[in-house]
């Protein structure tokens, strides 16, 4: 077995009270309030990863794991409360921030449809749920740009999250109908600006206007619009919008996309909330 020590750490395990670990070095991040919320709403004691811990003086400092601590403390309202440790005896404070800095460096992050199909095979709601709408309009979610594929995955959870069922399924009816499964037209953008337009305008949007105009409209051409307004898929929403006015007798009024509505759809996640649709495009894909 010696000739493997080289790839195995010299560490050992204990359960160690929160209380007697130490987590303020001056290279690490500062606590994330909102992300520690978050973890204790959302609590899962199978996503708690043990925290390492570097043993100078006597005293436990830890160098991964700050916020998994507060989580739990927090959770369980007690200091008092051990953590698995992956205990380091042989380390010095510039070896713990390096590793620290660099814990990341090697790591390959999950991208959003692994994370999806992960889910779906979990068998969550959610996603089974976005799954099937997707589906049901003879596309598939997939990991990159398809014919037949829309591969936004993180804004079609966005939108079923934000907005509900409805205005998720609505959106792709929209988008199917009015560019016939362009490839290009299953973008986070243009998604996330439709969906922007259900919600802002509901009933006044005229859905076979929106077709008959939109549709005339390439996906090239309108990205070069969007692209000359404001950025992301609110210029999106903006150029929509504007094409779909052209020589209308009684033209949607723009100003609504800006404005904070009042949704009564029973469907929603959030019944009767108030939703600032500027929301809508804090994330894109």
């Amino acid at each position: 077995m010696d000739e493997y020590r080289q790839y195995v750490p010299d560490v050992h395990w204990e359960l160690i009270p929160i209380s007697n670990l130490v987590s303020n070095q001056n290279y690490q991040r500062n606590l994330s309030e909102a992300h520690i919320k978050k973890a204790v709403d959302n609590f899962d004691l199978y996503q708690i990863n043990p925290v390492k811990v570097s043993r100078r003086n006597g005293t436990n400092y830890v160098f991964n794991g700050q916020h998994t601590i507060e989580i739990v403390a927090r959770k369980s309202g007690s200091r008092e409360t051990p953590v698995w440790a992956m205990v380091y005896d042989d380390l010095v404070y510039e070896h713990e921030a390096d590793i620290f800095a660099n814990q990341q460096k090697y790591v390959k992050q999950l991208t959003p449809y692994e994370i999806f199909i992960a889910n779906i095979e979990a068998g969550n709601d959610e996603q089974i749920t976005i799954k099937s709408v997707v589906e049901s309009y003879n596309m598939v979610i997939t990991p990159s740009k398809t014919l037949g594929g829309i591969c936004a995955v993180s804004t079609l959870e966005y939108i079923y999250r934000r907005f509900g069922y409805h205005i998720l399924d609505d959106t792709l009816k929209l988008c199917i109908a009015t560019w016939e499964g362009d490839i290009n037209s299953f973008s986070g953008n243009i998604l996330k600006g439709i969906a922007k337009l259900l919600v802002a305008y509901g009933s006044e949007l005229n859905e076979d206007v929106f077709k008959d105009k939109l549709g005339r409209c390439s996906i090239k051409e309108l990205t070069r619009s969007a692209a000359e307004r404001s950025n992301g898929s609110l210029g999106f929403a903006e150029a929509m919008i504007s094409i779909y006015n052209k020589r209308q007798k009684v033209p949607l009024h723009i100003g609504k996309l800006y404005n904070k509505r009042k949704v009564n759809e029973p469907d929603f996640m959030e019944k009767n909330a108030i939703y600032d649709l500027d929301e809508i495009y804090s994330e894109e894909d």
